[in-house]
């Protein structure tokens, strides 16, 4: 039983414990990256293939006749065309719940990061604006306490509970808007309300046809002045013209992202314009904690011996 792991550079193996998945099939094959052009030939042998962000699509998986399972190393599938999987009873099994509490920590940075522009008083310090201050501070930047503020979870799922509970424990009042897909909401508001009460926004929801550009210039102008947006979901949820406009405008006070709709972004992507004021943008690091690799590593083996065991 052969297997291949198409890009083990989204996981840096060499820091993990990889002694579960050598041992769950015969032989692998582990490439760093994977061009389109290296795909068929590389996954052309394999019963099991792994990927992370490489794309598997309907021709590609047509063409590998000895394929037998797919397994996402990540949550999202959209790379894999699981429609052509599904014909030729191919199963795709995919993560859920791997990032722990990486992700709300990452969040919770952001927010802080927002709300007290430690980044900016920093970067004070280091070119001299402290040292040639008239008084003992810089006053520079505005800093809002969070203690009695609205924090509004736009998607409640475990990461956005997570985030929400550390809210709490900063004293934020927690509004959860309404399910794009339904179900018990007794506890939850509107997203009209929730977008016009709340000071910060954080967004944990699934990229879909309901939430594709979410945040765009509506939603951002319906936003309170000065309110903070963090995005540590889908770069796809926001309509990243609108939002560079809503910050240079200074309606917003300042957003935080960790995605965006390009990975890696190209240079002229809206967001990365060098006048946008109190922006940070990290580069899709919320979940690389060396804990959480490991845990989705880990699930990914499960995943193969679930499959091997016929579950």
């Amino acid at each position: 039983m052969r297997g291949v792991f198409l890009d083990t550079m989204t996981m840096k193996l060499d820091e993990l414990d990889t002694a579960r998945l050598e041992k769950v099939l015969d032989h692998w094959d582990f490439f760093l990256t994977t061009s389109a052009h290296q795909t068929a030939e590389r996954i052309e042998h394999a019963d099991v293939v792994i990927t992370n962000k490489v794309i598997l699509d309907a021709e590609l998986i047509n063409k590998a006749a000895n394929m037998k399972l797919i397994c996402a190393c990540a949550t999202g599938t959209d790379n894999i065309a699981v429609t052509a999987a599904a014909a030729r009873n191919i199963p795709v099994r995919n993560v859920v719940g791997y990032t722990g509490g990486s992700l709300a920590q990452h969040t919770l940075a952001l927010i802080l990061a927002l709300a007290t522009r430690w980044h900016q008083y920093d970067g004070a310090v280091k070119n001299g604006r402290w040292s040639q201050s008239p008084i003992f501070c810089l006053l520079d930047y505005p800093v809002i306490e969070l203690a009695g503020k609205n924090l509004g979870i736009i998607g409640y799922g475990d990461l956005g509970r997570k985030t929400a509970d550390l809210g709490r424990a900063l004293g934020m009042n927690i509004l959860v808007a309404e399910s794009f897909t339904g179900g018990d909401s007794s506890d939850r508001i509107p997203l009209s309300q929730l977008v016009a009460e709340s000071d910060v926004i954080s967004l944990h929801c699934p990229l879909s046809e309901h939430t594709e550009k979410l945040v765009n210039k509506e939603f951002l102008a319906a936003m309170k002045p000065g309110a903070l947006l963090v995005n540590t979901a889908r770069g796809g949820l926001i309509d990243e013209q609108a939002l560079a406009d809503a910050l240079k405008s200074r309606h917003l006070g300042g957003a935080a992202l960790d995605v965006l709709s390009v990975e890696p972004p190209p240079a002229d992507l809206p967001l990365l314009a060098e006048d946008i004021p109190n922006l940070i943008i990290t580069p899709h690091s919320a979940w690389i904690s060396r804990e959480s690799r490991q845990r989705l590593l880990d699930a990914v083996v499960e995943n193969i011996h679930s499959w091997r065991k016929g579950c």
